[in-house]
């Protein structure tokens, strides 16, 4: 098949290259191929890294450097013990034997593209995503464009879709999608409860004999999941080792089970921490599986295009790129020893360095966390209603179960009795029951050729064992489950996105040759670039507001916890005084200068901070409830003194902005030169005295407070006399200019309000850092004042 638009641009019709450009060119791509394969390892494992890592993480059961080093270890052995077959990408989803290699090169080169950029905003966004399912409609989308192509160009009506592409293979991804979210929360959430009802929260106390048996179901089922996911593809595997122990396995699983049951009670007896032993096996064993059974998802790619590349150069013997055949990849491969080095080298240096790793973990165990903490999700509709039919279900269970029974049942799920690590976000029988869930799951859906996501088996396994664990509370159910919601839509998101941008990008570098290749690679470099550097701006904004807050939620010191609450809401009354005086200029600006662009922006950015300071305001009442009740109280009405006075602020600057952004955006007469004269010297006082406001409040010396409230109480003044003679302007003038003057009069009226919100704010602010509050200032005055 030939496409050619204009027989003078070579890169248009590539069949005028001789072959050694052309083999030349195609090497290039090669090359790149591989180093969108190293930056697919980077985000891949940081993607991936949730999947072994945040029951580990999330328990505490070691530093993290030594849980980074025993992942790295099970990484580099899954990808050093992996065989490399990587048969779904030369033949698992399109029937390569009807494809040429330039096609072909079309086809892989679309899905790494689209593969790296879509795996690096997903990692960006915090969100978990399948690496499989992402290269499988990846491929799916690029076979599917070129297959209705080859078709609808096949004069002799003999090929059809299923000649050019298995769509068995999307499907049964699909079913896995659904039975793996299903199975794995439903498995999770009833052995979570069993597990619980064993242990109980103060689970050191009920040790004595059942921890042997634990441990050594524990131990067993992780040491048949690395035998038969980890090491099923080694190379020192053969298939008779594999068929005897398929044979055996009855006599191996029961013998194993006894040997780790003695020896488990035995290293309890010696004082030995069973559960971190378990965790940190599991951790292993999720970490070899990962890296033995997934890598195909990061290098097969590439590595189909070597292999392609290789067959052309060797014998096409003359043959052109359209012409010749790809019957070569229907052949397995085994990998050549150096790229599984390489990879798990990659692959271990992503896991230690990747803060994007750190991200996605987070977003896992905040969602599993067992006590309430900074929630990254707002609510939703469908959590609402989650939420109540589950409320309504409980409310017919209690009244169901017999009192005695649920005295019981209460009582092992004390949580005032919760045995939590440092810092931890839950106990170690939990983070056990997730590894080793996780696992026999894995091994079951291989067993039954069912293709379960490792990605939606741990991670659903996670809240399945935390909605057990009863760490959904009323206060934090409707959040955790919109979190869980994002999550599971942004994997069905991954699979559309991923099949129709591949499709696009196929289309138009079939199309365009090596100029749409060559813009399509500085693109995917461009945005690779581009994401790497928000993130780090972002990063950097958030640190060390959310270090207070971790501080301020882990600290057992009442005092310190005092003190961080006060340094965090120091923080939020600054910034958002500081927020308020530069919108207030940039719309004052924005309607003055007629600059429409600027007023969107300071709308936008308005709308943004108010979502902010909902997130703000739940931390800090959260800090609220771990001071003591006398000290809470006496700090309870001026913190929401002041938390009020931030959100009035928002609400008159959006007032303010209204107004401005409909008169610029309508083209009318702007406001007159007078106006301006007389109101940039008032927005000026007024922007000073909440500089002052701003410095007193960030450094905590309220010495000059007095001196501002009484200026901002003569700027009241002053902004009251302004707007009186604007308002007899406007009774005195014709209609000219009646609009500009209404907005202005408006300005002026929300400028006067904006000043007495923030000398509210001052005194809450002051009062609250305090350790008294003066007998004369009460709630009434304050309201009297405005």
């Amino acid at each position: 098949m030939t496409f050619v638009y204009n027989k003078n641009e070579i890169f248009l019709h590539p069949e005028k290259l001789n072959k050694t450009n052309m083999e030349t060119i195609y090497l290039g791509i090669v090359i790149f191929l591989f180093m969108l394969a190293i930056f697919d390892l980077l985000v891949g494992v940081s993607n991936d890294a949730v999947n072994f890592m945040n029951s580990a993480v999330g328990a505490k059961v070691a530093k993290f450097k030594t849980i980074i080093i025993v992942a790295a270890v099970g990484v580099f052995a899954g990808a050093v013990l992996s065989n490399g077959m990587m048969d779904i990408a030369r033949h698992g989803i399109f029937q390569p034997v009807n494809f040429s290699f330039y096609e072909i090169m079309c086809i892989l080169l679309a899905v790494m593209v689209t593969d790296v950029v879509l795996l690096d905003v997903f990692n960006t966004l915090g969100l978990p995503t399948s690496t499989t399912v992402s290269m499988v409609f990846e491929l799916l989308g690029g076979t599917f464009i070129l297959a209705i192509l080859k078709i609808i160009g096949d004069e002799t009506g003999m090929l059809s879709l299923g000649d050019m592409m298995n769509t068995e293979k999307a499907l049964s991804v699909i079913m896995g999608i659904f039975l793996s979210v299903a199975v794995a929360f439903i498995a999770g959430t009833i052995v979570q409860y069993v597990s619980r009802l064993i242990f109980s929260f103060n689970y050191k106390k009920h040790l004595s004999w059942t921890i042997g048996v634990f441990g050594g179901i524990a131990v067993t089922a992780l040491g048949y999941f690395i035998i038969i996911q980890g090491l099923k593809s080694a190379s020192f595997m053969t298939p008779e080792a594999l068929q005897w122990i398929q044979d055996n396995t009855p006599i191996l699983v029961g013998g194993c089970f006894v040997v780790f049951t003695v020896i488990m009670q035995i290293l309890h007896w010696c004082k030995v921490n069973v559960f971190k032993i378990i965790v940190l096996l599991g951790t292993f064993s999720l970490a070899l599986a990962f890296a033995g059974n997934d890598l195909v998802n990061f290098i097969g790619v590439p590595l189909a295009g070597f292999s392609a590349y290789t067959d052309y150069v060797a014998n096409a013997n003359g043959a052109g790129i359209h012409d010749f055949m790809m019957s070569s990849l229907m052949s397995s491969a085994k990998t050549p020893a150096i790229f599984l080095i390489a990879s798990g080298i990659v692959m271990v240096y992503a896991l230690a360095t990747s803060k994007k790793a750190k991200n996605v973990i987070k977003t896992s165990v905040d969602l599993a966390r067992q006590e309430e903490g900074d929630e990254m999700f707002g609510s939703s509709a469908l959590a609402r209603v989650i939420v109540r039919r589950a409320t309504n279900i409980n409310d017919f269970l209690v009244r169901v179960i017999p009192v005695g029974m649920r005295r019981w049942i209460d009582s092992r799920f004390n949580k005032d009795e919760v045995i939590l690590n440092d810092g931890a976000a839950f106990d170690m029988v939990r983070a056990s029951v997730n590894l080793v869930l996780s696992g026999l799951l894995i091994i079951i859906g291989t067993t039954m050729k069912l293709p379960l996501s490792t990605t939606y088996v741990t991670f659903i396994v996670a809240m399945g064992s935390s909605l057990a664990d009863r760490a959904w509370s009323r206060e934090s159910a409707v959040y955790r489950i919109t979190g869980m919601l994002s999550v599971i839509g942004g994997w069905f998101i991954t699979a559309f996105v991923a099949f129709t941008i591949c499709a696009l990008v196929t289309f138009i570098m079939f199309y365009t040759s090596f100029v749409g290749m060559f813009i399509f690679i500085v693109v995917a470099v461009v945005l690779l670039v581009r994401s790497n550097i928000q993130y780090k701006k972002k990063e950097e904004k958030v640190e060390g507001q959310d270090d207070i807050f971790k501080r301020m939620m882990s600290s057992k010191d009442k005092s310190e916890t005092l003190a961080l609450l006060r340094r965090h809401v120091q923080e939020t009354l600054a910034s958002y005084v500081d927020f308020s005086e530069k919108t207030y200029v940039q719309v004052t600006d924005g309607f003055i200068n007629e600059d429409l662009r600027s007023l969107r922006k300071a709308m936008n950015a308005t709308d943004d901070q108010k979502k902010m300071l909902k997130k703000r305001r739940r931390k800090e009442i959260l800090g609220l409830r771990r001071l003591p009740m006398t000290v809470a109280i006496e700090k309870n009405t001026w913190f929401h003194l002041g938390s009020n006075s931030c959100e009035q602020m928002l609400y008159c600057l959006k007032r303010i902005c209204e107004p401005c952004k409909e008169h610029v955006d309508n083209n009318f007469n702007p406001i007159s030169p007078d106006c301006v004269k007389e109101f940039l010297p008032v927005r000026e006082q007024l922007c000073s005295l909440m500089e002052r406001t701003k410095e007193v409040i960030s450094t905590g010396n309220y010495a000059d407070a007095d001196d501002i409230l009484k200026k901002g109480d003569d700027l009241k003044n002053s902004i009251s006399a302004l707007r009186k003679q604007q308002m007899n302007r406007m009774q005195e003038s014709d209609n000219a200019g009646l609009k500009a003057a209404m907005v202005y009069l408006n300005i002026l009226q929300e400028s006067q309000e904006l000043v007495s919100i923030w000398r509210h704010l001052l005194r809450a602010s002051r009062f609250f850092q305090g350790d008294y509050v003066p007998q004369e200032v009460s709630i009434l005055a304050l309201a009297e004042d405005r």
